[in-house]
């Protein structure tokens, strides 16, 4: 099902094939029972898009000039905006991985992905995952991202399929973090 999807490195002009899906799966926007199969949380609004845009931090993977994901990779700077990731990013010299001396000038912030749900299981999130680290691997050795510890298919997605390593948690707002790293050098497909 994956041979005729397009990964690229999202344009202004992919802005609203990149809201339309964020619309599906915000986590605001599901019941309960949706939720049991992933969502995201963070909404993104068109300045921010065109922001993450410029900077070359938007992924998408198209299936017949339809958005049907998307991968946001930007500096912590980007993501100093919500409250949550200045929460985090102090957080960084204080964890351990891979012998990596973690600051907020090596890593970056991966996420969130989001996948419609016809495309989930397929064999779509290691190829895409792959563009968008090869795209950023000269910029930053090390990613870093959190989870929800409720987000039981995001979890497992990452630690299983790609196989991030979670090297921390934290709190926020009475919700409970997985953070994670991941060896950019290392590539997602096997």
């Amino acid at each position: 099902m994956i041979k005729n999807i397009q990964f690229e490195v999202a344009k202004n002009t992919d802005i609203e094939g990149v809201l339309a899906l964020q619309g599906l799966y915000l986590v605001s926007n599901m019941t309960e029972e949706e939720k049991a199969s992933g969502f995201v949380t963070t909404p993104f609004s068109v300045e921010q898009l065109q922001e993450v845009i410029s900077q070359e931090g938007l992924f998408i993977a198209k299936d017949d000039n339809k958005i049907i994901a998307y991968i946001f990779a930007a500096s912590w700077d980007y993501f100093s905006q919500w409250a949550i990731f200045n929460h985090m990013t102090p957080m960084l010299p204080g964890l351990s991985f891979k012998g990596f001396k973690l600051t907020a000038t090596n890593t970056f912030q991966y996420g969130p992905i989001c996948i419609d749900k016809k495309y989930r299981g397929k064999g779509l999130i290691n190829p895409f995952f792959d563009f968008m680290r090869t795209h950023l691997l000269k910029r930053f050795p090390v990613s870093i991202t959190f989870i929800n510890q409720t987000n039981i298919p995001s979890q497992k997605a990452h630690t299983e399929k790609l196989k991030w390593a979670i090297i921390g948690d934290f709190q926020f707002n009475n919700n409970n973090y997985f953070i994670l790293g991941y060896d950019m050098n290392q590539s997602s497909i096997e």
